[in-house]
């Protein structure tokens, strides 16, 4: 099969929904089994910080809500910028159902920096560059949901939510560059592509572990909450009318 074929089938509805029934046991089962690895492995055995001592481990929860909150928003975008431009009804599933989930990670993600910045800034908030940009990302999610939720036309919903989606991905490089580009309290990032992490490498493997096992979790309840959109907007078509009837049969 070409990616193009690959791309034009997974814009069935129908198609995905049966496509992705076979992921969801293996998606949760990896998932599951790195995320207790990884917090057993980081809260357990990854030694302390020499300057912040046991606080520093809000990391593992810290640091993978966030990265997924950035990528998650460009899923997002993406998902609407195909709705939009090929007209895609499954890019705007997605889209809807992409929204809920970054913006529970950018909770997470501001709620752990919270618990970390007491002891170590000595204040539960600060408006920060890092910190601020992110509330503003959390603000941009719900905005989307918002969207969604104001407009009865479902087409007219999708296109606003889509534009909103494309207008606020100017805000992801900012959140990024932060710590760069302005004096701020927020620590310079601890990974980076462009050169070695910063952090060791006993402290580093269990971090990467939880990364990994959010990303794939994020994969699991993304495509969960896009099935679940499925049934509800194709509700009244003969094949979830048909699901529904082979799901009632079952003991």
């Amino acid at each position: 099969m070409s990616n193009w074929q690959w791309f034009h089938r997974l814009g069935s509805p129908r198609w995905f929904y049966y496509k992705t029934e076979g992921w969801v046991p293996w998606l949760a089962a990896v998932s599951g089994i790195l995320l207790v690895l990884g917090t057993v492995w980081g809260l357990a055995f990854a030694p302390p910080d020499y300057q912040q001592g046991n606080s520093y481990r809000i990391i593992y929860l810290h640091v993978p809500a966030a990265f997924l909150a950035l990528i998650g928003y460009y899923v997002m975008a993406v998902a609407g910028a195909v709705g939009m431009i090929w007209r895609m009804k499954m890019a705007f599933v997605v889209m809807k159902s992409a929204a809920p989930i970054g913006a529970a990670l950018t909770f997470l993600s501001l709620v752990t920096g919270a618990i970390w910045g007491k002891p170590t800034w000595g204040t539960w908030w600060e408006w920060d560059a890092r910190i601020t940009s992110m509330l503003i990302l959390l603000f941009l999610y719900l905005g989307i949901m918002a969207l969604q939720a104001a407009f009865q036309s479902r087409d007219a919903a999708d296109k606003a939510s889509a534009l909103l989606a494309l207008i606020g991905t100017v805000n992801i490089p900012i959140i990024y560059k932060s710590v760069d580009w302005w004096h701020t309290l927020h620590q310079p990032a601890t990974l980076k592509l462009t050169s070695a992490p910063t952090i060791h490498s006993s402290m580093l493997y269990p971090l990467l572990t939880m990364i990994l096992a959010f990303y794939i979790f994020y994969a699991l309840v993304l495509i969960l909450y896009t099935r679940a959109e499925i049934l509800r907007r194709e509700g009244r078509t003969q094949w979830v009318i048909d699901l529904v009837k082979e799901e009632a049969k079952k003991p």
